[in-house]
């Protein structure tokens, strides 16, 4: 019997690489443009670090977290998610005495979940955050940042940001007090998890898909009618950072996230083109979540974003990204010239060092040869024979279009090759 992969845990084979790594080079730039540094974390913390930051009665804790004992009965996790994560890195090693700080970060996480397309047990995010800044504009930046992301993938046209405010603690503890009673008050509508969540985290009843449930929903104390004052400038003062970078949105009253560390602002950016999961980035304001892991008091605020579904999502608006060729492949005819080929190859790489070029390691004559450089997508094949070998030539013919075979010396392949590398 053969071994297969998990359930939910996806092996991602050559022919779908590229598009991981054009849109992961894409997110590099775009984080090195707006002056964020990374941060790596390891996949295993111990389980109360999630449990204190993401909240015992959350659906990832209580449902998804992959936590087990260790050989010394020490209770560790995979990470389910890396905010925490990245506070607990940053606390630990002095970052936040260092001044504001910018950070992002990429790779996988693991939510024991029902798999479903673009959503998997093992999935991969990529988050910024920014610690030791306050204020909406701090958020604008963040805001902007996917927003441009967004143009250069030529999707922004499907994309929609919506926002809202959770409050201060001091105005989610007394709205939380309302939903209480007003849920309680109406307690036989509602599903068995609204009814498991309405002593532990009501606020995530209002984001319940159960259709059953929306007149009720709808007509729940609103948290914008219990905002004080600091609560109510820091929201409008984001508005209008957004409607002053040309950034449209709509204020969704019902967006609660589902971590228990937010406060103030939350957002998503939204697509109608996921079905009914249709976030595609999320994130917002967690000031309290520093003291909560043992820090002094900080403002913090991030996002992630799901890669997989990004790339769904890429593939649905876009269509599949083409894999990236090589510029050219070496036919090596005959045995001295395949003993000489690798070493040859080694000094046009130095000479042109954005230069791909693939070897023919597996022998074979001509006809086999150039089959296989047809194949391989790349525009030129470089040939190697006997009357190259003795003058340090190479023969190069077209591959795509019209263009005639020529033999050039070491320099004038050099150039050739460079300005070949340059059409990328």
């Amino acid at each position: 019997m053969n071994i297969k992969s998990l359930r939910g845990m996806h092996d991602l084979l050559p022919a779908d690489s590229s598009a991981w790594q054009q849109l992961e080079g894409r997110l590099r730039e775009l984080m090195q443009a707006y002056g964020y540094s990374e941060m790596r974390t390891p996949l295993l913390e111990r389980t109360d670090l999630f449990c204190r930051s993401i909240g015992d009665a959350t659906d990832i804790v209580e449902k998804e977290m992959y936590a087990f004992p260790d050989r010394h009965g020490e209770s560790i996790a995979l990470r389910p998610e890396n905010t925490a994560s990245c506070v607990r890195a940053a606390l630990q090693h002095g970052l936040m005495r260092q001044g504001a700080q910018r950070i992002w970060y990429m790779g996988p996480m693991f939510r024991y979940e029902r798999p479903q397309k673009g959503r998997y047990r093992q999935f991969h995010q990529v988050g910024a955050e920014v610690y030791g800044v306050a204020g909406a504009i701090v958020e604008v930046e963040l805001m902007l940042l996917t927003a441009r992301l967004w143009r250069a993938l030529g999707i922004s046209d499907s994309i929609r940001l919506e926002i809202n405010t959770l409050g201060t603690d001091a105005d989610r503890t007394a709205y939380r007090e309302k939903l209480i009673q007003y849920f309680s008050d109406n307690s036989e509508q509602l599903d068995e998890d609204s009814q498991r969540r309405l002593g532990s985290n009501p606020l995530r009843i209002l984001d319940s898909k159960n259709p059953e449930m929306q007149a009720l929903i709808e007509a729940a104390p609103k948290l914008r009618d219990n905002l004080g004052d600091e609560a109510t400038q820091h929201f409008e003062q984001l508005q209008e950072g957004l409607s002053a970078a040309g950034v449209e949105f709509s204020i969704n009253p019902r967006l609660v996230r589902g971590l228990d560390y937010y406060s103030h602002t939350v957002f998503e950016w939204v697509t109608d083109h996921l079905g009914s999961q249709g976030t595609v980035c999320a994130g917002g304001r967690y000031d309290g979540l520093v003291t909560q892991l043992g820090g002094p008091e900080t403002p913090a605020v991030g996002w992630a974003m799901g890669i997989e579904r990004l790339l769904v999502l890429l593939e649905e608006l876009v269509g599949a990204a083409e894999s990236v060729p090589a510029h050219a492949y070496l036919v090596a005819m005959g045995d001295a010239a395949q003993t000489a080929a690798l070493g040859m190859s080694e000094r046009l790489r130095d000479a042109v060092p954005n230069l791909r070029l693939t070897n023919n390691v597996s022998g074979g004559n001509a006809k086999a040869q150039f089959k296989k450089a047809d194949r391989s997508g790349a525009a030129v094949a470089l040939v190697v024979g006997e009357h190259e070998l003795s003058d340090g030539s190479f023969s190069i013919k077209p591959l795509r279009g019209d263009g005639e075979q020529q033999t050039l010396d070491f320099a004038q392949t050099v150039n050739y090759l460079t300005v070949l590398t340059e059409k990328d």
